[in-house]
């Protein structure tokens, strides 16, 4: 079993029927001129629950977004302590907080952001043991971490478990993202089919990053989550979205339908129990 700790300031909103006070009309006027999401949206992001599994570059500014958004429930999975030279990418972190665990400094940042959002966290590693029951009660999943196994557990566990979630990356100057829906396109199995090998892709920690482009991608994957959540515009679906920072392009890597062949979402699955395959994710 997991940890959990909840939000106490400010309390989890009303699930069944939001509120909407004089102050959240205030908080979220700019929100209520879209009509995109108006009253009706904003309620529905109240009643919304995003997971985002890292604390880190990728976490950090979408968990702000997410927040300063009003998305009324926001789980961080993270079992890492804040060290400085997290500072110039991770955004929710200060100097002050260095040496505390990364769950509790993104709580007491997002606590000050927006009081009104109830944030879970677990300050756990995130294992094929425990993903299933992580995922469970959240409508979407933020993918924000560095390490290929743990993408592709949090992969096969949200197709078996049905529940959509975006990857995001990056590197350098370069960073890529796009989203799973059941049923809609392929998932990420679909497209790299296996774990790298060890040592096989260079990591940030051996090439560097330019702190920037994690808060580029990763406020993408808000958006992405806001976009789900308010069934609006068009999600990274059967394709996947890739920036480089130093000529300021994007390009578009298209792929359309699942691939029959994949062990996850395919046809002839044989990926459907992540606890039974926990070793190929360490």
């Amino acid at each position: 079993m997991y940890t959990e700790r909840e939000a106490s300031d400010g309390g989890a909103p009303n699930r069944q029927e939001p509120e909407f006070s004089e102050m959240d009309a205030e908080r979220y006027a700019r929100h209520l001129m879209l009509e995109q999401v108006g009253i009706s949206g904003q309620k529905k992001l109240r009643c919304s629950k995003v997971l985002i599994v890292g604390a880190g570059g990728l976490g950090a500014p979408a968990a702000l977004y997410l927040a300063a958004a009003g998305v009324g429930t926001i789980g961080i999975v993270d079992d890492d302590c804040v060290e400085l030279s997290n500072l110039q990418r991770q955004i929710l972190h200060t100097t002050e907080q260095v040496g505390k665990k990364k769950v509790d400094s993104a709580r007491e940042m997002l606590g000050k952001l927006n009081p009104g959002v109830a944030v879970k966290t677990y300050p756990v590693r995130l294992t094929a043991g425990n993903i299933m029951e992580l995922i469970r009660e959240y409508d979407f999943i933020l993918e924000c971490v560095d390490n290929f196994p743990t993408k592709f557990l949090i992969n096969d566990a949200c197709v078996i478990a049905k529940k959509p979630f975006c990857h995001g990356g990056v590197l350098g100057f370069q960073g890529q993202l796009m989203t799973y829906v059941p049923g809609q396109g392929p998932c990420y199995r679909c497209i790299f089919e296996e774990i790298p090998e060890p040592g096989s892709i260079p990591s940030c920690q051996e090439v560097g990053i330019l702190g920037v482009m994690a808060g580029i991608i990763g406020s993408l994957q808000g958006l992405e989550a806001l976009k789900y959540l308010l069934d609006m515009g068009n999600l990274l679906t059967g394709r996947m979205l890739v920036f480089d920072g130093l000529p300021m392009k994007f390009r578009e890597a298209v792929f359309g339908h699942a691939s029959p062949q994949c062990k996850v979402c395919g046809k002839q699955a044989v990926i459907v129990d992540v606890q039974t395959r926990a070793a190929d994710y360490e």
